[in-house]
C-alpha cells in the first residue's frame, strides 16, 4: 500500500512539472523543427558568405573614412532623406531663361566671357568645385529678376563669387574686397562690391541653398559603386562646360550630373547604367555631344584648366576622343515581342469596301471587314459621313518654328574680359594672393 501511495505522489508531481498535451480534435500531427532553421526566423548564414559580408562592410567603412579625409561627408542613414531634400530645394532654386531673355542690354554672346572670368578668378583662389556652380546660380537668378547693364554685369558677377566663398569656402580662401577691386582694375570702387552683395542677397531672399551639380555628382560617384578619379574629373569637365551657353540653364543639377556622369563613363569605356538614366539627361548627353564635336569653339580657359596632371588631363582625353570623330552613341534596349505582321495574302483574301483607306491597310490595326461593293446596289453610290473608320484622311505635321534671335553687334562686352593676370600658369605659388600684388 505504501508503494502504490509512492508512485502515485511522484505521476502527479511528474504531471504538474511536465503537463500532457491534449489531443488535437483533427488528428495528431507533430511538428519536426530543426535546429539549424529556427522558426520564424533569419536563415542562417554560411561561413563563407558571412565572411563575404563582413569584408564588405569593412571596405565600404574604410572608403567613407577615406572620403571625410578629403571632406566628403557621407551618412549612408540619411542618404535618402537627403536626395528628397535636395531634389525639393534644386527647383526651388532655378533660374529662368525666358526672363534672362528680356534684359534690354545683356545677350547670350556676352556669358561666356563672364564665365571665363568668373573661372580664372576661381582657379587662382583655389576655392571648392561647388563656388562656381552656385555663383553662376546667384548670377542667374539675379539677372531673371533684375534688369542688369553691361557696365554692371562684371560687378554683379564679382559680387555673386564673393557670396558664394563666402558660404562654401573657408575663410582664409575668400577673397577680399580689396582683392575683386585690383581683380577687376578699380573699374568699381570697393563699396561698390558691398552694395550689391546686399541687393544680391535681397532680389534672391538670401537662399543660398542651392544644391549644385557638384553635390550631386560626389553623390553619385560615392554610392554603391565608386568611380574612378578619371571619370569624376571627366565628368566634372563635362559639368563645367554646361555653364557657358543657354540650352542647360533650363535643366536641374541633377539631371546635368548624371548626364556628366554618363558621357564620361562612355568615354572612359566603362559599362552604362540603364536603370539609372532618364531621357532627360540623356537630352543633355546629346546637347553636349553636339557642343563637344565643335573643339575649336569651347573655352581656352577651361581647356587649359582641366589640362594638368591633377585633373588626369581630363580636356585633352575628350578633345583628343572628339577629333578623331568619337560620338556619344545610345545603345538601343532590346523591346519586348510584338505581334507578326500580316501578308500580303491574307490582306487580298479579306474582304474590303472599295473605300477602303491606306491607313486601314497598315500594320497597325487590322482590316475592318465590310460588304463588297456591286454596281447593282442601289445605295453604294454614296456613302454615310459617319462612317469615319473607313474614310481616307489626310495629316499634315505642324512645324514648330522657333524664333531665332539673332543679337546685334553693337553689344559687344567692355575691356572687363582682358583679365590679364596669368592665372593659370601660377598654380604653383605658395598663396594665390601674391598673383595680385604689384
Amino acid at each position: 500500500m505504501k508503494d502504490v501511495s509512492t508512485a502515485a505522489l511522484r505521476h502527479s508531481r511528474n504531471s504538474l512539472i511536465y503537463p500532457k498535451k491534449r489531443p488535437s480534435p483533427h488528428g495528431v500531427s507533430k511538428s519536426h523543427k530543426s535546429p539549424l532553421l529556427p522558426h520564424n526566423g533569419p536563415a542562417r548564414k554560411t561561413p563563407r558568405s558571412a565572411k563575404s559580408a563582413i569584408l564588405q562592410q569593412r571596405q565600404r567603412e574604410a572608403q567613407i573614412l577615406a572620403l571625410r579625409r578629403e571632406g566628403v561627408l557621407l551618412e549612408e542613414e540619411y542618404r535618402e532623406d537627403i536626395q528628397y531634400y535636395m531634389h525639393d530645394m534644386e527647383t526651388f532654386t532655378m533660374s529662368s531663361a525666358q526672363s534672362m531673355d528680356q534684359q534690354p542690354e545683356i545677350r547670350w554672346h556676352m556669358r561666356p566671357c563672364l564665365v571665363d572670368f568668373l573661372v580664372e578668378i576661381h582657379f587662382t583662389f583655389r576655392l571648392r568645385p561647388e563656388t562656381l556652380y552656385l555663383t553662376l546660380n546667384i548670377v542667374d537668378r539675379y539677372v531673371s529678376r533684375r534688369i542688369v547693364y553691361i557696365k554692371h554685369y562684371q560687378l554683379v558677377g564679382c559680387a555673386a563669387l564673393w557670396i558664394a566663398a563666402k558660404f562654401e569656402d573657408a575663410k582664409e580662401r575668400v577673397p577680399t574686397v580689396q582683392d575683386l577691386a585690383q581683380i577687376c582694375r578699380e573699374t568699381y570702387e570697393e563699396s561698390a562690391f558691398i552694395q550689391m552683395e546686399g541687393h544680391v542677397l535681397s532680389t534672391i531672399q538670401w537662399t543660398l541653398g542651392h544644391p549644385t551639380a557638384e553635390a550631386w555628382l560626389r553623390l553619385m560617384c560615392c554610392g554603391p559603386i565608386i568611380e574612378e578619379p578619371k571619370v569624376q574629373h571627366v565628368a566634372r569637365f563635362l559639368m563645367e562646360i554646361t555653364l557657358f551657353y543657354r540650352e542647360f540653364i533650363s535643366y536641374t543639377p541633377s539631371t546635368i550630373a548624371l548626364a556628366a556622369l554618363t558621357l564620361a563613363r562612355f568615354l572612359c569605356g566603362k559599362s552604362r547604367r540603364v536603370w539609372e538614366e532618364t531621357e532627360e539627361s540623356l537630352e543633355v548627353v546629346d546637347l553636349l555631344d553636339v557642343r563637344l564635336s565643335h573643339v575649336n569653339d569651347l573655352s581656352e580657359t577651361l581647356v587649359k584648366k582641366y589640362s594638368y596632371a591633377f585633373y588626369s588631363k581630363a580636356a585633352t582625353f575628350v578633345v583628343q576622343f572628339y577629333l578623331q570623330g568619337g560620338h556619344f552613341v545610345r545603345h538601343t534596349i532590346p523591346s519586348l515581342p510584338v505581334t507578326p505582321k500580316r501578308t500580303s495574302a491574307s490582306t487580298i483574301s479579306t474582304p474590303t469596301s472599295c473605300s477602303t483607306s491606306v491607313s486601314d491597310l497598315s500594320d497597325d490595326m487590322p482590316v475592318t471587314p465590310t460588304t463588297p461593293a456591286f454596281s447593282s446596289d442601289p445605295f453604294s453610290g454614296s456613302h454615310s459621313s459617319d462612317d469615319k473608320e473607313n474614310m481616307s484622311s489626310t495629316f499634315e505635321p505642324v512645324i514648330n518654328k522657333h524664333r531665332v534671335e539673332t543679337p546685334p553687334d553693337h553689344f559687344l562686352p567692355h575691356d572687363f574680359v582682358a583679365f590679364g593676370r596669368p592665372a593659370l600658369h601660377n598654380i604653383n605659388n605658395v598663396s594665390p594672393r601674391a598673383t595680385l600684388v604689384l
